[in-house]
């Protein structure tokens, strides 16, 4: 395990602050089944996505399951994500891809390295279809970022 601060050199963002609380978490698992139940763990903790958000536009195109991804500039100017799935390992996904990026600012959304995927090891343990899934969720996450950062 690393100690706090230091997974990113002197100034490391939110994002990244958040990325490596996550990655010295799954590193407490001994083994991917652990891991899995985790994150459907995590999946079923997420907030309860807002019914009017539930609709075609805000589903992931990519995905082989259902994902529904909504996002909204925060009284403070963060950039708010919620969402939701309907497949439970998808939806710990969401979860954690949420928990990374949601009440960060637009740009640091827009321009992150979400090094943690690789670390915890996501790419290599996912389905191909699952990992394309989570792609599509971060490059929409980041093209919100990118959005309200223009919009700003």
């Amino acid at each position: 395990m690393r100690t706090p601060g230091t997974y990113l050199c002197t100034m490391a963002s939110v994002i990244d602050e958040r990325q490596a609380e996550i990655a010295d978490e799954f590193a407490m698992f001994g083994d991917w089944m652990e891991k899995y139940e985790h994150i459907i763990s995590l999946g079923k903790e997420l907030d309860p996505l807002d019914p009017e958000d539930k609709v075609d536009e805000n589903l992931i195109k990519g995905c082989q399951s259902r994902v529904w991804l909504a996002a909204k500039r925060g009284n403070d100017g963060q950039v708010v994500f919620t969402a939701d799935s309907d497949a439970i390992i998808t939806k710990g996904l969401a979860a954690l891809m949420v928990r990374v990026l949601s009440d960060a600012p637009a740009a640091d959304i827009a321009s992150a390295k979400l090094s943690f995927l690789d670390e915890i090891g996501l790419h290599s343990h996912l389905s191909p279809t699952r990992s394309n899934g989570l792609q599509s969720m971060v490059k929409q996450m980041k093209l919100y970022g990118l959005a309200f950062t223009a919009s700003a």
